[in-house]
């Protein structure tokens, strides 16, 4: 599989996509078409065309997904697919809804596809949506996303600020809480960072690193390029386990 896993498409004060667009060049090799999945946001084309400017510098040729009569020949006849981010639960009700969850995955699994995911659309690259941050605005069939790797991701990761007067929950104390009823290692990727894994490898990229949860264990400080290969192993265990997909 060729996974490209961005927390975030937008870092502070700069243009969408502009803190790894050249990750996703090097990602793309010689492919310079991409469809673009834009579920995850209310206005598709806005969002596809948002891409397609920000993509143009390295001359990729962006096509929206919702634009084709049938979504799942666009996706059979694509050699790489973007699943952009905003709503979690948005985005894989509507990957439910138009068979976009059997026509992207077994093609990915294959190696046939390249997969490049955002904030939502890297929660999709996991066993489920558990981690997302987002509020459950609708509700999916399941929770069960594609599963391309055997782990959790929490894209935007935000450390706890000790000087804060804010008496909800902190990020590391809600992922602790999801650990104590699932058992599954949780990567939290700062914003400005991503995820790289091909043929059996897993490396982090950008500047800030990540922070990896394990059930009983303290918190983890990954350094940025950090080989995070020994995740691909993970047997993740779920109070309910996510249904296998084919």
């Amino acid at each position: 599989m060729d996974l490209l896993l961005l927390s975030n498409s937008r870092n502070h004060g700069q243009e969408l996509l502009a803190h790894a667009r050249d990750e996703i060049d090097d990602f793309l090799g010689t492919v310079r078409r991409i469809v673009f999945v834009p579920y995850a946001l209310a206005d598709h084309d806005a969002y596809t065309a948002s891409i397609a400017s920000a993509l143009e510098p390295i001359g990729v040729r962006v096509e929206g997904v919702h634009r084709f009569p049938d979504p799942g020949q666009a996706i059979r006849e694509a050699e790489a697919v973007f699943v952009g981010g905003g709503n979690s639960f948005r985005l894989l009700k509507t990957l439910q809804s138009t068979g976009l969850v059997e026509a992207i995955g077994p093609r990915v699994r294959a190696g046939e596809l390249r997969y490049l995911g955002s904030s939502a659309g890297t929660n999709m690259a996991c066993p489920t949506l558990r981690t997302t941050n987002d509020m459950p605005i609708v509700q999916p069939t399941s929770f069960a996303a594609f599963g391309f790797v055997p782990f959790q991701i929490n894209p935007h990761y935000l450390d706890p600020d000790p000087t804060s007067t804010h008496m909800g929950e902190t990020r590391e104390q809600r992922l602790i809480e999801f650990l104590e009823e699932n058992d599954v290692p949780v990567l939290g990727i700062r914003e400005g960072g991503w995820l790289r894994v091909h043929d059996g490898h897993a490396r982090l990229g950008g500047a800030n690193g990540a922070r990896l949860f394990l059930r009983g264990e303290r918190p983890r400080e990954l350094a940025p390029d950090a080989d995070v290969s020994f995740l691909l192993h993970a047997e993740p265990r779920y109070d309910v386990g996510p249904e296998q997909r084919s």
